[in-house]
C-alpha cells in the first residue's frame, strides 16, 4: 500500500475529488476488483486554496438536517469553505465512491489538510 500526495493548490475541486477516489480505490492498479478494498492512503493538501467554476462559489449549497420537522439547514460553498475547507473536499470524494459498506472503509484512508500558516 503507497501513500499519494495531492496538493489542491489552484485545482478545481472535482478533478482532486476524482484523483483522490480514484487512488483509494486503487483503479489504476492490475489487481484491482470492484468488490475489495485495494486502493492506496491518500492526503490532500491546501484544501483551503480549492477552486470550483462558474457561479458555484456563491450558488452552490451544502444542505444537511438534524431529522426534526423544519430542521433542514443551508449553507453556501463560500460559507462552508470559510468554515471547513476539508469538509468541502470530504463531501466530493465520499460522493464519488460507491455507496455501499466498502465506502466507509475507503474513507478512513482518505486524510485531508490545510494550508499550513
Amino acid at each position: 500500500m503507497q501513500k499519494h500526495i495531492i496538493d489542491a493548490e489552484n485545482k478545481v475541486l472535482g478533478r482532486v475529488a476524482v484523483e483522490a477516489a480514484n487512488l483509494l480505490r486503487g483503479k489504476g492498479k492490475v489487481e484491482f476488483v470492484p468488490y475489495k478494498d485495494c486502493g492506496d492512503q491518500v492526503e490532500i493538501t491546501n484544501t483551503d486554496k480549492v477552486k470550483v467554476t462558474g457561479r458555484k462559489f456563491k450558488q452552490k449549497t451544502y444542505i444537511r438536517h438534524s431529522g426534526y420537522p423544519g430542521a433542514i439547514k443551508e449553507r453556501t460553498f463560500e460559507e462552508q469553505m470559510a468554515r471547513d475547507s476539508r469538509e468541502v473536499v470530504r463531501q466530493a470524494v465520499y460522493g464519488m465512491l460507491p455507496k455501499n459498506k466498502l465506502r466507509d472503509k475507503l474513507m478512513r484512508k482518505l486524510k485531508l489538510y490545510k494550508a499550513e500558516r
